[in-house]
């Protein structure tokens, strides 16, 4: 998934790349996002894809994956960052 969030620049907005899941949108195969750490406050994902007609193994991986790790929080609101 994409990296933590990022400081906005005021003047030019955001700086946008291509997202993790483009080539998954654009080729028509499955991708799924799960939690997978935190960088500060800010929570930070993991894609899996998967081939043609697999969503049923990916979801499988996906799941394996979110119980060995446990890093899931609940949300909850946190005050804005410091900016720099």
């Amino acid at each position: 998934t994409g990296g933590p969030a990022w400081t906005i620049d005021v003047v030019n907005g955001d700086h946008f790349g291509i997202g993790s899941s483009s080539p998954a949108a654009q080729s028509g195969y499955p991708n799924i996002s799960v939690p997978a750490g935190f960088v500060g406050e800010l929570p930070v994902g993991v894609s899996f894809f998967a081939g043609k007609f697999e969503e049923a193994k990916l979801i499988s991986i996906a799941y394996a994956f979110e119980q060995a790790t446990k890093v899931r929080k609940a949300p909850q609101f946190i005050k804005a960052l410091p900016t720099e």
